[in-house]
């Protein structure tokens, strides 16, 4: 039982690393990740451009 216990401490201690992780990508998972660079700005796979702050290069 212990280990159980310790096991969903530890997940529940993950939680906000992960969510923060997410956040500060570009691209979310729904639109499929960065494509590529176009005039500074990040272009999903979706097709969308991504409204973050963040500038590309390349």
């Amino acid at each position: 039982m212990k280990l159980l216990s310790a096991f969903f401490v530890s997940m529940l201690m993950m939680t906000p690393v992960v969510q923060a992780n997410a956040q500060n990508y570009p691209c979310s998972k729904s639109m499929g990740g960065v494509s590529h660079c176009k005039d500074g700005k990040f272009v999903c796979k979706n097709g969308k451009i991504s409204q973050s702050k963040k500038v590309c290069s390349g």
